[in-house]
């Protein structure tokens, strides 16, 4: 089947949850997971869960489990800590969590970024893969990321990525 009949088959709207990784952040000031909100509900898509949570690995694998197990969605999209300085460990919790990684996404997140903010772009960690049947998206904080993540690979993908995740 081509990829056009795979996107036609695929389901069109998807429960997803927000984690925004944040040690400052609140619910009125997280202007990523707004973003991230916005974008998702105007194309059809449901969000049964958000959470904001400081950069600490175990919180954030805690978090994503608590997703898996309680919310029913079937993605997730993590924004934030996916730089080098000390702090950001997003990439690392989500890494150690995935059974499949979707190598493309971060390769294609760093070429577009690239095309915005030129070399500043190879800082960027961003990441998503599969954990079981729960996709993971993970990227950067800054509303800009988001958007370009959003905009042109997450959404356009979504309902491919997660009908090709169920498959057996």
């Amino acid at each position: 089947m081509a990829h056009h009949e795979h996107k036609r088959s695929a389901p069109s709207a998807i429960p997803c949850a927000i984690v925004t990784v944040s040690d400052t952040r609140t619910e009125e000031t997280d202007t990523s997971g707004a973003a991230i909100r916005e974008r998702l509900l105007a194309a059809g898509h449901e969000v049964v869960h958000y959470a904001i949570v400081p950069d600490e690995p175990e919180r954030i694998r805690a978090v994503i489990a608590e997703v898996r197990t309680a919310a029913r969605a079937r993605v997730v999209i993590v924004n934030g800590g996916t730089g080098i300085s000390r702090r950001d460990r997003t990439y690392e919790a989500v890494a150690a969590m995935l059974d499949k990684t979707l190598d493309g996404f971060g390769e294609l997140f760093r070429f577009l970024s690239y095309q915005d903010i030129g070399s500043a772009a190879m800082l960027s960690r961003a990441i998503a893969g599969l954990s079981g049947e729960l996709v993971i998206f993970s990227v950067p904080g800054s509303s800009g990321a988001v958007k370009l993540a959003m905009d042109k690979l997450i959404v356009p993908e979504l309902g491919h990525v997660v009908g090709e995740s169920a498959k057996g």
